[in-house]
């Protein structure tokens, strides 16, 4: 998973003027309309280190600091630090009582009270597994073309598959994969930033949401929802395509209905692993249907925010 330096200048950011709609309703699905504040926010990588800065509206900002590397990109990445910080003519400043950075033309340049000094690239992360060709055997839920196999299954302007649907074909133990694109909500918070979800059988969420820089609650994307949280956070900034590549056995039960395993996941998060065999006890909070035998659908939730989907496909085990 190299990262690709992105050349970000001044020029850009003038360049990316946001529409009024856009800007009042503050939700952005084209990164051309995203503005300045999109285009400095992001991920940052140097030597033996790492940062994402956050966007949080109106000229604010947050950086997170990573010892080693960015998460995910080293086992030994670790969170060090968080700054508040704001744009001032044309650049984003930080500063603590350990460091002062400053963000612009793609670079983030800090200093330490030790006269330390670092420069970090903007980077753009690509999952590993972006753009997979389903395997023989497998079942084409949606490549772009027709959203026929999915209940309410509607197309954004790109040909993305809208969220709000339910596969119309159920499933028992499968493999699954899956691309999702967040919105960029820099104003939002919490659950109301990016929210929706991809529910196996209908009954077990895995969780989307713009959970970028945050601790990776069970609750933040990448969780199971309100089970397990991730073992890393690999959530991309937003309208990053991330995926999912899931590994799915469903409960047993007994021809009483009593339940004898519990349905038992397994995720990776932009080609990470996220849920190693994580067994789930029970449906999660909002399911459509509840723990039970037989097999479900894939639910891809609609919680108000318009994240989109493609090249979805899964593979039953038989």
């Amino acid at each position: 998973m190299k990262p690709r330096l992105l050349a970000v200048s001044l020029a850009t950011c003038a360049f990316a003027a946001v529409s009024f709609a856009a800007e009042k309703e503050n939700v952005f699905t084209d990164p051309a309309a995203a503005g300045a504040d999109f285009l400095l926010q992001g991920e940052y990588s140097g030597e033996n280190c790492g940062a994402q800065v956050i966007a949080l509206g109106g000229g604010k900002f947050r950086l997170v600091g990573w010892d080693s590397g960015l998460p995910g990109d080293t086992p030994d990445a670790k969170k060090n630090q968080e700054i508040e910080g704001a744009l001032e003519d044309g650049a984003v400043h930080f500063k603590n009582a350990v460091w002062e950075a400053t963000v612009a033309n793609g670079e983030l340049k800090g200093t330490g009270t030790d006269g330390q000094k670092r420069t970090l690239k903007r980077v753009e992360r690509k999952s590993p597994t972006l753009g997979a060709k389903p395997p023989t055997g497998a079942t084409v839920l949606f490549d772009g073309t027709s959203a026929d196999a999915w209940k309410n299954g509607k197309l954004d302007k790109d040909g993305n598959l809208q969220c709000g649907v339910l596969s119309k074909q159920e499933f028992g133990d499968f493999t699954l994969h899956v691309e999702f694109r967040l919105p960029f909500m820099p104003n939002a918070r919490g659950q109301g930033r990016g929210n929706s979800g991809v529910y196996l059988q209908d009954r077990y969420e895995v969780q989307v949401l713009d959970s970028f820089g945050l601790k990776g609650e069970n609750n933040e994307c990448g969780g199971i929802y309100t089970k397990h949280k991730p073992l890393v956070n690999m959530c991309y900034p937003p309208l990053s395509w991330q995926t999912y590549d899931v590994d799915f056995v469903a409960a047993r039960w007994d021809a009483d209905g009593k339940k004898l395993k519990n349905a038992n996941v397994t995720v990776k998060h932009n080609g990470v692993l996220v849920h190693d065999h994580a067994e789930v006890d029970s449906s999660t909070t909002a399911s459509g249907r509840k723990d039970g035998p037989g097999p479900g659908p894939i639910q891809l939730q609609n919680h108000g925010n318009p994240v989109v989907f493609r090249n979805i496909w899964i593979v039953e085990k038989k």
